[in-house]
């Protein structure tokens, strides 16, 4: 296993959305002096650019363009951060190397496809790691965390529904279920989360509570569950009332933001 020092060089593989955002302000904080971006076109934001040291633009599947990125970086560490579909990561004008990985690969979900990523940083001297990493401040804590007190009946359905999450999660068919006065709605799958929600919400006629979960064994360096302010938005359009997150497993993007939407809908963010 490579070693490093929390203060050390960072390689930072930026996809869209706030997330490596909040990674390059935490790694500030914590003292990283020099953080290098490998950004890929149409999906990391172009302002980012002016927050990091260096990067290298890169269209997503030029797998050897990364890892050339990588070694040169002069960082020991990487660490994968922001929105990128598995599927993007070879199916968008994927070069050779990216080729090879893809036909060793038996199974093509987001576990084989970024862990076989994971060990070809490995082998270039660049591990990577937890995606958690600078994030502390942003992830969820046990009780309530925003919003209103939650009454007895929504504490219990969050306890049935955590239990439930686990078990489908186990069984890798989503992380996300929707539950009623011990009833579950809905269970994620194929089609993602906000449309679960949607689902369960339609079926719980305005009042539901949602439940996300890791998956037992999670590798937290690249598929960390995630809640931001568009989950609440989505959240309160189908008539959730609470919403429950695993404590210490789940990122609230950005946090402050999540707080604040989830007070302004009236919605219970709680943390099992």
């Amino acid at each position: 296993m490579i070693s490093f020092q929390a203060t050390s060089p960072l390689f930072l593989i930026a996809g869209g959305g706030d997330y490596p955002r909040l990674v390059i302000e935490g790694a500030r904080k914590a003292g990283v002096s020099r953080i290098v971006m490998a950004a890929f076109e149409g999906e990391t934001k172009s302002d980012l650019a002016g927050m990091v040291d260096a990067v290298e633009w890169m269209r997503v599947g030029q797998m050897a363009r990364l890892l050339d990125a990588a070694k040169k970086s002069g960082a020991s560490r990487s660490l994968m951060a922001g929105q990128i579909a598995p599927s993007h990561l070879f199916n968008l004008r994927p070069d050779f190397k990216a080729l090879v990985l893809l036909a060793k690969l038996k199974e093509r979900n987001a576990e084989t496809l970024f862990g076989a990523v994971a060990c070809e940083l490995e082998k270039v001297g660049v591990g990577l790691v937890s995606a958690t990493t600078y994030l502390d401040e942003h992830l969820a804590t046990p009780g309530l965390i925003a919003g209103p007190r939650l009454k007895a009946r929504f504490l219990s359905d969050l306890d049935f529904g955590f239990r439930i999450a686990k078990e489908i999660s186990r069984l890798d068919i989503g992380q996300t279920v929707l539950v009623k006065n011990g009833t579950i709605l809905a269970v994620e799958a194929f089609e993602g989360t906000n449309e679960a929600i949607r689902r369960g919400g339609a079926l719980g006629r305005g009042s539901a509570t949602l439940v996300k979960v890791s998956k037992p064994g999670q590798d937290m360096r690249f598929d960390v569950p995630v809640i931001g302010t568009r989950t609440l938005e989505v959240a309160a359009e189908a008539g959730i009332h609470a919403v429950g997150v695993e404590a210490g497993a789940t990122l609230l993007l950005d946090r402050l933001k999540v707080c604040a939407e989830a007070a302004r809908l009236g919605i219970s963010l709680h943390g099992q």
